[in-house]
């Protein structure tokens, strides 16, 4: 697999390549770049097939290197300090990204992502248009999340998830329309992600978007019917915090 190290830190650079070269047989650096025109010049030349990719350059930002080289095919790691605008882009785009300094062990794991996707035929930046326009958004107010799934990305609306529910690892996301789409990452990361203002955890198992609840009962601990039907069971330590939600809308 080849790759590119697009950052403007020399330090950093030199950091990365190494970690790279004495630790991933299957990764030939092919090249480095300092800046947005050096990395838009090495994409097209060279045709790599992962990319490292700084957000905060001299000349522009990572993103201005997307959006230069559309058409082209590649995984990409995204590497970042502090930007938690861009941060928030990238999650909801389903896009891997590691913080600076980059830690060996989370180097690892967003690296055997890649080669797994490479082994599945997941769609390359299939989702990256819809990670530009979030990075052009002025606010972190997101109607739509990209949800990786086996062999494709999914774009959903935010307003369209009735329910989340936890399956070990993975993440089953329940839509209008009956429609049910499962994810290999964890209900915490969603719960994380998704909006405070709409979502909330009711139970270990279930993360549920308060604008589909369209019933509260009270037997046994409580149960809280959801607009697709279902009937989830909400923990004790939850309840109050369901109820003071539920009693706002």
């Amino acid at each position: 697999m080849k790759a590119l190290i697009i950052e403007d830190e020399q330090k950093s650079r030199e950091m990365l390549a190494n970690l790279i070269k004495k630790n991933f047989a299957e990764v030939t650096l092919v090249g480095q770049g300092k800046n947005v025109a050096e990395g838009v010049e090495l994409i097209t030349t060279l045709q790599p097939d992962l990319v490292f990719l700084d957000i905060s350059m001299p000349d522009g930002t990572g993103f201005d290197v997307l959006e230069k080289v559309q058409g082209l095919k590649f995984e990409i790691i995204f590497t970042t300090a502090t930007d938690k605008h861009a941060l928030k882009a990238i999650k909801y785009s389903a896009c891997d990204y590691l913080l600076k300094p980059i830690d060996i062990e989370e180097l690892k794991i967003a690296i055997e992502k890649v080669l797994k996707k490479k082994t599945t035929s997941l769609p390359s930046m299939e989702n990256l248009q819809f990670l530009i326009q979030n990075l052009k958004r002025a606010d972190d107010n997101y109607s739509k999340i990209t949800l990786p799934t086996g062999n494709a990305y999914e774009i959903v609306n935010i307003k369209d998830i009735i329910r989340c529910e936890a399956d070990g690892s993975y993440t089953i996301f329940f839509l209008n329309g009956g429609k049910k789409i499962i994810v290999s990452v964890g209900l915490k990361h969603y719960e994380d992600l998704l909006p405070v203002n709409d979502f909330i955890r009711i139970h270990h198992h279930h993360l549920i978007n308060m604008n589909h609840v369209v019933r509260f009962l009270k037997e046994d601990g409580g149960y809280a019917i959801m607009s697709d039907n279902t009937k989830l069971e909400i923990s004790r330590r939850k309840k109050d915090a369901f109820l003071e939600r539920l009693n706002s809308l």
